[in-house]
């Protein structure tokens, strides 16, 4: 099968041709439909994540039709469509597994990172981490909803009730969570690099109330903002941002340091979180509220062989919403 290789040493992918891979008593065999382009793959093509099992095939937003079934798996049968998230197995038995508190586990496998993922034709994956989807609707629609969508919502729902919340970066996770939002009756206030006013454009026509550069603030205080965008000089920005008693909730599993800031902006019972992967449980939760909110994901479809443009898009913000690959 053809598939898209990191390999020590180098920072582009290359195609290659790779033998199909096993499927274990455990597993399911997909055939891959698409596969989303993550900036937490652009984070370990350009080795800001340092210890991905390589050779790699990148890639952990999945969608694929089940080719073959492992001998052990129950309830999962050849030609069903699932999709594969970041969250590939765990341990089941360290303290955070026990506590339900799986994306904190101790010894875990990641999709496209110590496992390999789906820039490819097929893939094997873990029958139990993987979450069944709508045979009907357009897989490459589905890519962005397995991780954008899924650690977007875990984001989401750790900002608590927030009547005006804001993003900070509106790309692939914000544009699918303004639509909940605005669904729910929030104000989403969307803040772009500065200057970025085609990004700017977008958030407004996905609902929000109010868009602008990062350097900007709106006139009235937010009462929660999730920062999407890899950049820790956002974080005191968002912090300002944010009423007495408001979260700033750190979405990214990668970011540049924060730069120190007065314990003043911090003060007043102001909070800032960090959030780890994704549960099972999120996914139960997320995928019939996306469904139930009409979220409709905008992408760019790439094909399988030109991954790395389309990382190359990620990179230099050429991209409105999500970028797929179509094998």
């Amino acid at each position: 099968m053809k598939a898209m290789v990191l390999h020590k040493g180098t920072a582009e992918l290359r195609l290659e041709d790779v033998a199909v891979p096993t499927c274990g008593p455990r597993q399911v065999r997909l055939v891959i439909e698409a596969c989303g382009v993550c900036r937490t793959d652009l984070h370990i093509v350009d080795a800001e994540l340092t210890d991905p099992v390589l050779p790699l095939i990148p890639g952990h937003e999945i969608v694929g039709r089940i080719a073959q079934v492992g001998g052990e798996v129950e309830g999962l049968a050849i030609g069903q469509r699932v999709g594969v998230p970041w969250l590939g197995q765990t341990c089941g038995h360290c303290p955070y597994c026990k506590a339900g508190r799986e994306n904190l586990c101790d010894a875990p496998g990641f999709t496209g990172y110590t496992l390999n993922g789906g820039y490819a034709e097929e893939c094997v994956a873990d029958a139990a981490y993987v979450f069944a989807l709508s045979r009907d609707a357009d897989p490459v629609g589905l890519a962005p909803l397995l991780c954008a969508g899924l650690i977007g919502y875990r984001s989401y729902s750790m900002a608590g009730d927030a009547q005006r919340l804001g993003f900070y970066g509106f790309g692939a996770a914000a544009h699918i969570l303004a639509q909940i939002a605005v669904w729910q009756g929030r104000d989403v206030y969307a803040f772009t690099q500065p200057g970025d006013s085609a990004g700017q454009d977008f958030a407004r026509a996905t609902g929000a109330v109010w868009a602008g550069g990062s350097d900007m603030a709106p006139d009235v205080f937010l009462d929660a903002a999730i920062i999407f965008a890899p950049v820790g000089a956002l974080v005191p920005k968002a912090l300002k941002a944010v009423r007495k008693g408001g979260r700033v909730v750190c979405a990214g599993i990668h970011m540049s340091d924060i730069p120190s800031f007065p314990y003043a902006d911090l003060w007043h019972e102001r909070q800032i979180m960090s959030v780890a992967n994704l549960t099972r449980q999120d996914g139960a939760a997320f995928f019939p509220l996306a469904e139930k909110a009409g979220v409709q994901t905008h992408t760019t479809r790439y094909p399988l062989k030109d991954a790395n443009k389309a990382l190359d898009d990620l990179r230099n913000g050429h991209l409105n919403g999500a970028a797929v690959l179509v094998p």
